[in-house]
């Protein structure tokens, strides 16, 4: 058993590391505090090759696999997460859209997202509808040669950015099974009847867009229908079985930045005559920092790996993005204390990695979601 990195995945790591770092840290609490973001360096990201880099090289991606855009995402989200996200989200939806897309879709689509020329979102949640997607009230219906789609959504991200929006619509209401009602369709976003507002005042990674949708009739041909009709929610769980590792990632990127912070700030702030580093409470928090971290990456490590080799387990999946979420949000509390007072001003890092930690714990199924589907793999 090898748990080293290729030397490829290495120079992976210090790429996306060197360009995190040089990039990152001038402009994070300017994003944060005006809920803004500069698109020139997603462009950037774009063009060095950081962004879409499991997309088949069929469609112009550099066709890695998922773990390799893990390593990318803990690096950038290692150095700021809200920038992390703002930049590599944008091509949610790209993982549905390549397993059960047309030739002619992807065509359209995915080379856009590596060249940085379109962003791809993915509307899911509803104001009803949240860990219960098979809820998902927005209608799809069939209109001569065209569907047409009425409804809303909730917390969709890049919902404003987005030059496409794959959208989880109700299309078969009477099916038996509430798992066979829904199918997904590509929508542009200038298509009439959509319309996105901005969400403002979330808690965390603020420079990331988040947007609620209006969807008034918006008229879209029989071929935008993505995969088979009716089988949305199969497809919505193959998704997010390759989602969640993107969640793991950012987790351990994360807390990796919160125990950085702390080990600086416990050397140099001294209290009783000692720096706070040399006591033995400082170090027992730093030690099982950097445990909780290990084994958070070598979860998501072997879930990644998995699926790229053609294994996908969505028990051990779901077994990362909760794990390394939970450990994610409690090193930033930790780190947190150890700052006092200073770390409840927004001038201090470890401040925005406590409020950006939450919503690892949230988005991509909850911490009680994920614990649900880890428990009926074990009690059949």
């Amino acid at each position: 058993m090898d748990f080293a990195l290729s030397e490829e995945q290495q120079d992976i790591v210090s790429a996306a590391r060197e360009f995190a770092q040089g990039e990152f840290p001038e402009r994070a609490l300017e994003f944060d505090r005006n809920e803004t973001f500069d698109l020139g360096l997603w462009k950037k990201a774009c063009e060095l090759g950081f962004v879409g880099v499991f997309i088949d090289e069929a469609y112009d991606g550099a066709g890695y696999g998922f773990f390799e855009h893990c390593l990318i995402t803990e690096e950038f989200w290692a150095v700021e997460p809200g920038i992390g996200q703002a930049i590599l989200s944008t091509t949610f939806g790209s993982e549905l859209l390549g397993l059960f897309g047309t030739d002619a879709q992807k065509q359209l689509v995915l080379p856009q997202l590596v060249s940085g020329e379109a962003i791809l979102a993915t509307a899911i949640t509803e104001s009803d509808a949240g860990s219960d997607v098979t809820g998902a009230a927005t209608t799809a219906v069939k209109d001569g040669e065209e569907w047409v789609i009425n409804g809303s959504k909730m917390f969709a991200t890049n919902g404003n950015l987005a030059k496409y929006m794959l959208i989880f619509c109700q299309t078969d209401p009477d099916h038996p099974s509430r798992h066979a009602r829904h199918s997904f369709f590509l929508v542009p976003t200038d298509t009439p009847g959509y319309e996105s507002t901005k969400i403002r005042g979330k808690l965390g990674i603020r420079a990331s867009d988040t947007a609620e949708l209006a969807l008034n009739n918006v008229r879209v041909p029989l071929e935008n229908l993505v995969g088979t009709q009716g089988e949305g929610f199969q497809e919505l769980m193959a998704f997010f079985n390759r989602t969640r590792l993107h969640i793991a990632a950012q987790a351990v990127g994360l807390a990796r930045s919160a125990l950085a912070e702390a080990v600086r700030h416990t050397q140099a702030r001294t209290q009783f005559g000692a720096p706070l580093a040399s006591f033995q409470v400082t170090r027992f928090k730093i030690a099982e920092m950097a445990t909780h971290i290990r084994a958070a990456r070598n979860l998501y490590y072997e879930a990644a790996w998995s699926v790229d080799q053609g294994n996908v387990d969505h028990g051990i999946i779901a077994m990362a993005k909760w794990f390394a979420a939970q450990m994610a949000v409690g090193c930033a509390e930790e780190a947190l204390q150890m700052h006092g007072g200073y770390g409840y001003i927004d001038e201090y890092k470890v401040q925005r990695l406590y409020r950006d930690a939450k919503i690892l714990d949230i988005y991509e199924g909850t911490k009680e979601m994920e614990k649900t589907i880890v428990s009926n793999t074990i009690l059949r």
